[in-house]
């Protein structure tokens, strides 16, 4: 058996997601009881609890989709674990990527990864670069709170400029990566290309169409739904162009 998915590995991940799901239950039922001690009625409680269920559905789709670009690499075991605590796939990736690239590993976390060291230092960059904000949010957090607001408290619109410039540098450097990202020469598929390009048109034109829905009275709901169905969708896209194109088309990296 492959040792990134091997039983002290599941075991492991067992014991993550048990403590994981035991706390949220934990908290949970002390939640009740103070609601109920507020005198807060029951119908209130019991649409609070059903409207939280299903608003976690939608970063839960999200989630898939990390676990399942993590695998080829790193099998589903330390994904799972991971992603059941803290992470996304902006951060996870990158973080996996970086650790594969010290180690001179072709082709980074898009082949399996047969080396117990690598695999172990992947593991260790991507899990203390996720601690790394629970212990500087509490300690840092109301300071930095406070300077921003001073800052702002001049002109409020800085507020939205600084989110909005944070989120679109965000997607800039993946928007990037699809156009001009380089790969391994020795690895198809790896590289910016034909296929990355229509992930990226296709994510885009599923987002804004489902944007404009969303403003639609009844189908409000998909606002919350609309980047994980991009994401799978582009996903999807692209597999059955991989399939149905000649080679030579569906494979044409410029970046390779």
């Amino acid at each position: 058996m492959d040792f990134k998915d091997d039983r002290f590995m599941t075991c492991l991940a067992l014991f993550v997601v048990v403590f994981v799901i035991s706390q949220a239950l934990f908290f949970m039922i002390r939640a009740i009881k103070r609601a109920k001690e507020l005198g807060i009625e029951n119908s209130t409680i019991k649409n609070t609890i059903i409207s939280s269920s299903l608003f976690t559905v939608a970063p839960a789709i999200g989630i898939v989709a990390t676990v399942l670009t993590l695998a080829a690499g790193l099998g589903y075991v330390l994904p799972w674990i991971r992603l059941s605590v803290i992470g996304n796939i902006s951060y996870e990736v990158t973080a996996a990527t970086s650790a594969t690239d010290a180690f001179g590993l072709k082709g980074g976390i898009a082949n399996p990864i047969t080396d117990p060291e690598a695999f172990a230092t992947v593991a260790w960059v991507m899990t203390l670069g996720s601690i790394m904000p629970l212990i500087l949010t509490p300690l840092l957090l109301k300071k930095i709170q406070s300077k921003v607001g001073k800052a702002v408290s001049g002109n409020k619109a800085w507020a939205n400029v600084m989110s909005a410039a944070a989120f679109i540098g965000l997607i800039a450097a993946f928007v990037a990566r699809a156009i001009a990202g380089k790969g391994d020469p020795d690895i198809t598929g790896d590289g910016a290309g034909f296929l990355s390009v229509c992930a990226l048109i296709f994510s885009i034109i599923i987002m804004l169409v489902l944007s404009k829905l969303a403003t639609m009275p009844k189908m409000k709901w998909l606002e919350s739904f609309a980047m994980p169905i991009s994401m799978i969708g582009a996903m999807v896209l692209v597999m059955v162009m991989a399939q149905v194109l000649p080679h030579d088309i569906a494979f044409l990296e410029w970046r390779g």
